[in-house]
C-alpha cells in the first residue's frame, strides 16, 4: 500500500544526509585552505626575515643588485608555487562538490521516480496522461542535468589545462631569465 508519509520521511532523511555530507566537505576544504594559507604566511615571514638579514649584510651596490635579482626571482617562483597549490586545492574542492551534486541529484531523481511510481499505482483511472507527463519531465530533467555535468567537466578540464600551461610558461620564463 502507498504511504506518502513514509516516502516523504525517507526523502527528508536523504536530504539531511546530503546536507550533512555537504557541510562536512565544506569544513574539510575550509580547513585545507586555512592550513595552506597559514603555511604560506609562515613561509613569507621566514623569507622576509632572511631578506632583511641579507640586506643588512650587503657590503656594496653590486651585492645589493644581485640580492634584489635573487629575491625577485624567488618571489615569482613562490607566487607561481602558491597559485599552483591554491588552484589544486580549489580543483579538488570543486570535484568533491560536483560529486556531491551528482549524488544528491541521483538520490533526488530516484526518490521522485519511486514516489511517482507508487502514487501512480494508487491514482484514479484516467490519470495515466498526467503520470506519464510527470515521468517525462523527470527524464528530461535528468538528461539536462547529465548534459550540464558533462559540459561542466569539459570546461573544468579546459581551464585546468590552461592554468597548468600558464604556470609552466611562467616558471619557464623565470628560469630562462637567470
Amino acid at each position: 500500500m502507498y504511504n506518502a508519509t513514509e516516502q516523504f520521511a525517507e526523502f527528508n532523511k536523504a536530504n539531511v544526509a546530503q546536507a550533512t555530507k555537504f557541510a562536512a566537505v565544506s569544513l574539510e576544504n575550509a580547513e585545507k585552505f586555512v592550513k595552506f594559507n597559514l603555511g604560506a604566511a609562515k613561509t613569507v615571514f621566514a623569507q622576509s626575515v632572511e631578506g632583511a638579514q641579507a640586506v643588512a649584510a650587503v657590503k656594496d651596490v653590486q651585492d645589493l643588485i644581485e640580492l634584489r635579482t635573487k629575491f625577485a626571482e624567488a618571489g615569482v617562483q613562490n607566487a607561481v608555487g602558491y597559485s599552483r597549490h591554491f588552484y589544486e586545492l580549489a580543483t579538488e574542492a570543486q570535484a568533491e562538490y560536483s560529486a556531491l551534486a551528482e549524488e544528491a541529484f541521483g538520490t533526488y531523481s530516484k526518490g521522485i521516480t519511486q514516489w511517482v511510481d507508487s502514487a501512480s499505482k494508487q491514482a484514479p483511472a484516467g490519470s495515466d496522461v498526467a503520470v506519464n507527463a510527470f515521468k517525462s519531465t523527470i527524464a528530461a530533467t535528468a538528461a539536462a542535468f547529465d548534459q550540464f555535468q558533462k559540459a561542466s567537466k569539459q570546461v573544468v578540464s579546459m581551464a585546468d589545462a590552461n592554468v597548468r600551461a600558464a604556470t609552466a610558461q611562467a616558471t619557464k620564463s623565470v628560469k630562462g631569465k637567470k
